[in-house]
């Protein structure tokens, strides 16, 4: 048979490094596949710099309708990043018939309900596997691996900038502006790194992962968003002291009332194989109601574990372009008539523990106080540190965790606390998850 013909938008890391693995392993992929696949056409800005690839069969141009539009592609990949251009082109691919499969995280939690709807329309897929956890087939694994289960809740370390800077901070003892300024010069964090630290990139990944598990429509909107840059090294080493490391994680979870959609840093017990993730390095744990908790590990960016993922959803594509696409696997998993109108629970609403570190003076009845306060709130403490004061320090560090609250209950704790004349500036809240089985 011919070969399937690819378009490929944007040559940048991840592209360079797609068209690299489908050389390097054209022939395993065609034994994969059962059709050979060549790049016909590319688009790239600059047409003249050197690439660490063959392109002399590989159509060069710096207009991407040129490859949206080609003739002979069935298949664009579209690496470009953004959302309002690569929102254009993929829905221009879809219009012209052209199967697509993106890397593009942020496009498919912003407007994945309307591409996908397109897709389902025009009997096209588009795979987006690379869109989360670079290398790990999480998608994969969650949408079809784990078919026959109800999934209960997932979590996962997302982002490999904000892991390696706590990775770093628990190791070393440094603080996050030290160590966000290591990751800039190492390149894993952006000159601009809110997207990462803050946890925005996180939730455009979390809110697709909700969705495969849960069967629920995409909703970036509605996730709830907290960084990292507050995070103390001592936070850090309270943590650790109390049998816990601090991740920034996504979690999402099936209740009664709602789904749980939420990226923030917190403490889980550091026996969890997840608490042990460091580095730069991305994992998801899944818990389903018939396999029990799993977990998936991997190298979350970077050229090559990207293009694993690109390439793996072109074969894909290509082993399906002829079948039937009523009986193509779905792209939120569920068909598109039975996803769920399950709502997403307002933050207020979630329940978790939690982590309190308040600076309390150095006066007898101070801890009462803070303990009368959370035991009118019906908020029972698992464990509570008090620190030896510093040399003249009028005030000294009181570490809390509690058992699980409504969060809407703890807000009006903290408010309390800091209300209090002995309470010297803002509560410090790391939420707790046991994320046991």
């Amino acid at each position: 048979m011919k070969p399937v013909k690819v378009g490929l938008l944007g040559l940048g890391t991840v592209g360079g490094g797609t068209v690299s693995v489908l050389q390097r392993n054209a022939e395993e992929i065609q034994r994969r596949a059962g059709r050979g696949i060549e790049i016909a056409i590319a688009a790239a800005r600059d047409l003249d710099k050197e690439r660490p690839f063959d392109s002399s069969k590989i159509e060069l141009t710096t207009d991407p309708q040129a490859v949206v539009s080609h003739p002979e592609v069935e298949v664009v990949i579209e690496l470009i990043g953004g959302t309002d251009t690569a929102r254009e082109l993929v829905m221009q691919a879809i219009a012209n018939d052209k199967h697509v499969v993106t890397a593009n995280k942020a496009l498919i939690a912003k407007h994945g309900n309307e591409i996908f709807a397109a897709a389902q329309k025009q009997g096209v897929m588009v795979a987006f596997e690379a869109a989360v956890a670079g290398g790990i087939p999480i998608i994969k694994a969650i949408r079809e691996g784990l078919a026959g289960n109800r999934i209960e809740w997932l979590a996962g370390i997302i982002n490999g900038t904000g892991n390696f800077i706590l990775t770093e901070m628990r190791d070393k003892g440094r603080d996050f502006a030290d160590v966000l300024a290591e990751a800039q010069k190492l390149g894993y964090a952006e000159a601009d790194p809110t997207f990462d630290v803050e946890g925005i990139d996180a939730a455009h990944k979390l809110t697709i992962l909700a969705s495969i598990a849960f069967g629920i429509p995409l909703q970036f909107d509605a996730c709830y968003t907290e960084g990292i840059s507050h995070i103390t090294p001592e936070d850090v080493e309270y943590a650790e002291e109390l049998g816990y490391r601090i991740k920034h994680l996504g979690v999402s979870r099936r209740t009664d009332s709602g789904v749980e959609l939420r990226v923030h840093p917190t403490l889980i017990p550091y026996r969890r194989l997840i608490a042990n993730v460091d580095g730069v390095m991305n994992a998801v744990l899944v818990k389903g109601d018939a396999v029990g908790p799993t977990l998936y590990y991997g190298a979350g960016a970077g050229a090559d574990p990207t293009a694993s993922a690109v390439v793996a959803d072109v074969v894909d594509v290509v082993r399906v372009l002829t079948a039937d696409p009523e009986n193509r696997v779905p792209h939120l998993a569920f068909q598109p008539d039975q996803l769920s109108d399950l709502p997403v629970l307002p933050m207020a609403d979630i329940e978790t523990a939690y982590y309190l570190r308040l600076e309390a003076s150095d006066k007898p009845g101070v801890l009462a106080d803070v303990t009368r306060i959370l035991a009118d709130l019906d908020i029972s403490i698992e464990a509570l540190l008090q620190k030896e004061p510093a040399e003249e320090a009028a005030s000294v560090p009181v570490i809390i965790l509690t058992h699980r609250i409504r969060e809407g209950r703890m807000n009006d704790a903290i408010s309390r606390i800091e209300a209090l004349a002995t309470i010297q500036g803002k509560v410090t809240r790391i939420r707790l998850e046991a994320l046991d089985a």
